[in-house]
């Protein structure tokens, strides 16, 4: 009898214990994506580099604004993770102040980039055209769905703000904060390993 109880509790125990380690749907979703993101843009670095390989590659300066919205981007994730330790500690007026400052911090980025273009051009470095190059036309194809993808984080940043101004967001409801904090590193790592890229192959 002994036995057969301890057999009855172990499947049940352990069916606790695989509860507990499981992720969440949403979660998991989300890496899901980020998985996928990061499969396209290795891809597309591989692609440039076959180009590169061809021969005749365009030479090319990167445009310095680039530079600039890199360093953006980086004091963009320290907010980020400001907001988010603020809402462990239920420091939702911070909360919110630092998820308005990342907001802010994304659309520069973006604003940037979009300058960024503009000194492309003047180097007549264009996305399509006679006077464009396969190479050339990378980079906007890099920043571009870099910058898409970026503007999906800051729908997801404006969600987590409004969840924080309807009190959704705190210490003990945090899946929401931390998926939008884990895509948002994602998102500025990856153009950091876009930026690095292009620097040593431009």
């Amino acid at each position: 009898m002994e036995t057969t109880k301890v057999f009855n509790q172990n499947p049940k125990n352990t069916l606790q214990q695989g509860t507990s380690l499981s992720m969440h749907p949403h979660k998991f979703a989300l890496w899901l994506f980020v998985v996928s993101i990061t499969m396209m843009f290795a891809a597309l670095t591989s692609a440039y580099i076959v180009k590169i390989s061809e021969g005749q590659p365009l030479v090319y300066d990167l445009p310095q604004l680039f530079w600039v919205s890199s360093v953006v981007i980086i004091i963009s994730s320290l907010t980020m993770h400001w907001g988010y330790f603020s809402a462990k500690k239920d420091n939702l007026q911070q909360t919110k102040i630092a998820m308005v400052v990342t907001m802010v911090l994304g659309l520069v980025f973006l604003v940037m980039q979009i300058q960024g273009w503009n000194e492309l051009v003047s180097q007549n470095i264009y996305f399509a055209g006679s006077q464009s190059k396969p190479t050339g036309s990378f980079v906007y194809v890099f920043s571009g769905l870099h910058g898409i993808h970026l503007v999906s984080g800051l729908v997801f940043v404006a969600i987590i703000l409004i969840k924080t101004f309807t009190g959704r967001i705190h210490s003990k409801s945090m899946n929401a904060m931390e998926m939008c904090v884990t895509y948002w590193h994602f998102l500025d790592l990856l153009w950091l390993y876009l930026f690095a890229f292009l620097l040593l192959n431009h």
